[in-house]
């Protein structure tokens, strides 16, 4: 644990700061944040990224994922009391920040808001940025904890603002901590009410590498949308099943759409998809296009739990998968089979995807890919059927030669 002195702030007297990293815990940030009586007043411990897409000099668009915070700092965190609100504020990176403000009433306590500062100035993490400068992103989400209980929210939660969208994981909070101790009593998200009896869903492992993980049953069919405001701009549909290899273990994974979460992001070149669910942190779908009249699937990111408690994540923007013209959209019932890495390899199963020109929520017309393309079996058939005939008379001709010639002698 690597912990941080900070000198004195107004309202919280002496702030003792602690960050755990993620090679250390599972939790990527933790913080216990003491008032002037060294008492806890403050305490939070969660997992974030952020995912920002961008245009750059060229006109084209970027996304960039930010996971790693590097050395943090906590200027500005605050404990607050009845007059005034409580605060985590953190510092990253070049002109990066992130805070989140609580308030509390007689009985609740409340995470009032969330704010995200990035810098489109700071080449390394946005190079080639057509527009420089720090944007700011305000999420109000007034949602009410009971005072004196723990929020604990383990499913991961998303927030989509102006493309920008925020992830946050494994999230354990607790605003105006009574009598210096964090309380027993939790407070759970949605998501987590509905799993607290459910055992997680894990992937099915084979000890073996060079085993072959035993099939599984096809995957339902999930339905994904993304919208811009209230007009949708992504429409998916399809069956998925994850191959994962790791640590010389394979593991097969159904997605089960029915407890998938969605999000994404549509801009004029790119569009993501994000599912995400009690297993899966994310799974990015990148979609872009190329020379101004096609679409295609160019990224794809994920990072997930596996069976032994190892996290999972891999990314590849370099794809060229699901090829379409712009106002059409790209389908393929047959098996399919998106390679992202020689670890991972997603299965696809009645695909129909469209994340360009959406129209009144409806796709349009299709174009398939290759494995349902049947007419091009007629050719292939009849073609065999000529050659085979072919074959028997030009047989029938050598044979009724060699009879026609058995019944001559040289004179």
């Amino acid at each position: 644990m690597v912990c941080f002195r900070l000198s004195p702030v107004p309202g919280s007297g002496l702030v003792l700061l602690c960050l755990v990293l993620g090679a250390v815990s599972s939790y990527a940030l933790e913080l216990n944040l003491t008032d002037s009586e060294k008492a806890l007043c403050l305490y939070a411990k969660w997992q974030m990224n952020f995912t920002i897409p961008y245009e750059t000099t060229s006109k084209s668009y970027k996304t960039v994922t930010i996971s790693n915070f590097g050395t943090p700092t906590y200027n500005g965190s605050i404990c607050g009391d009845n007059q005034n609100g409580s605060r985590i504020a953190v510092q990253f990176g070049s002109g990066f920040s992130w805070i989140v403000n609580f308030t509390k009433s007689v009985s609740v306590y409340s995470i009032d808001s969330i704010s995200f500062s990035y810098n489109t100035g700071d080449n390394t993490t946005f190079p080639d940025a057509k527009d420089k400068g720090i944007l700011t992103v305000n999420e109000s989400v007034a949602f009410k904890i009971p005072l004196n209980d723990i929020f604990r929210c383990n499913s991961l939660s998303s927030l989509v603002k102006n493309g920008v969208v925020q992830n946050y994981w494994d999230v354990h909070v607790q605003a105006f901590v009574q009598n210096g101790t964090v309380s027993t009593n939790e407070y759970l998200c949605e998501k987590d009410n509905t799993t607290t009896t459910v055992a997680p869903i894990v992937p099915t492992t084979v000890p073996s590498p060079t085993t072959t993980p035993s099939p599984k049953e096809k995957p339902d069919v999930g339905s994904y949308l993304v919208k811009n405001g209230s007009d949708t701009c992504l429409l998916a549909t399809m069956g998925l099943q994850l191959n994962v290899t790791h640590d010389k273990v394979a593991s097969v994974i159904n997605i089960n759409p029915n407890v998938t979460g969605y999000s994404g992001s549509c801009h004029p070149q790119t569009a993501l998809l994000r599912l995400n669910s009690s297993n899966i942190k994310y799974l990015d779908f990148v979609f872009a296009v190329k020379n101004e009249n096609r679409f295609y699937l160019k990224e794809v990111n994920v990072s997930m739990y596996l069976a032994n408690g190892s996290v999972f994540s891999f990314a590849n923007n370099n794809l060229s998968y699901w090829d379409a013209p712009l106002g059409s959209s790209y389908m393929c019932n047959k098996e399919q089979t998106v390679s992202v890495s020689g670890e991972f390899q997603i299965n696809t199963f009645d695909l129909r995807v469209q994340p360009f020109n959406v129209k009144d929520g409806k796709y349009s017309t299709a174009q398939e890919c290759s494995l349902d393309d049947d007419t091009i079996l007629i050719p292939i058939i009849v073609g065999a059927g000529l050659s085979g005939l072919i074959i028997v008379i030009v047989i029938a001709y050598l044979i009724g030669r060699r009879k026609s010639y058995a019944g001559y002698q040289t004179l």
